[in-house]
């Protein structure tokens, strides 16, 4: 179902919310640069079946509402006009207000995906919310890899991701050696999606397995 947040800065944004209203472990999902789509709300529902209550911050409100993109070359396009209209800080504002429409008690962990991925290193190193962090296919965390995170994180890469060379995930690997630091043999960007044309689903199995186990450990039930 869809939501209306408030952020601390008198921004309101929409989000999808997923799973058990009264969980005792609360999910923030980040989207990719192609909006709340239909694959962010697939895996909303995945771990909502799970029994996380989720919540996924409809970022690009900041610059449109009810922007949903798929994933040709125009809408790569558009979503990155979109990113780059939204403030880091602004992002990180809506990942707060989605934290806090969890429920109340519930332990966190937030996970995202592309642009998403990113955004989750940020949660993880910028706010003390979280229990846990996931991150796949980021492109800024190389970046960002001098900020320390304040709770356990996992990261997931393509060996083959054009945008992300795997020299700058070697440098996260070097200045994070407490963080999971995983690459996939043969994937590129997106592997997870099932929308995408560079999806592969041996990788996207495995890596949503060690997903769902880390947050396991770190998050409890």
């Amino acid at each position: 179902m869809t939501i209306e947040l408030t952020a601390d800065d008198g921004h309101r944004l929409s989000a999808y919310r997923a799973g058990p209203e009264d969980a005792t472990r609360g999910l923030v999902l980040i989207q990719e640069i192609f909006g709340v789509n239909g694959h962010i709300r697939r895996l909303c529902d995945h771990f909502g079946a799970l029994g996380w209550a989720v919540v996924a911050p409809a970022l690009f409100d900041r610059a449109e509402r009810n922007v949903e993109l798929g994933y040709g070359p125009d809408d790569r396009a558009r979503g990155m006009a979109l990113r780059a209209r939204v403030p880091d800080a602004g992002a990180l504002a809506d990942v707060e207000a989605a934290a806090a429409a969890l429920p109340a008690g519930a332990r966190k962990a937030i996970i995202g995906y592309c642009w998403g991925g990113t955004v989750a290193w940020w949660g993880a190193t910028r706010t003390g919310l979280f229990q846990a962090a996931v991150g796949y296919y980021g492109g800024g965390i190389a970046a960002a890899r001098e900020e320390v995170p304040r709770c356990p994180v996992q990261l997931h890469f393509g060996e083959k991701d054009g945008g992300i060379p795997l020299s700058d995930v070697e440098a996260i690997r070097a200045a994070r050696p407490e963080v999971e630091v995983l690459v996939y043999a043969g994937a590129g960007h997106g592997f997870a999606c099932e929308e995408r044309d560079s999806y592969s689903p041996p990788n996207a199995t495995v890596a949503q397995a060690r997903t769902e186990a880390f947050l396991d450990s770190h998050v409890a039930r």
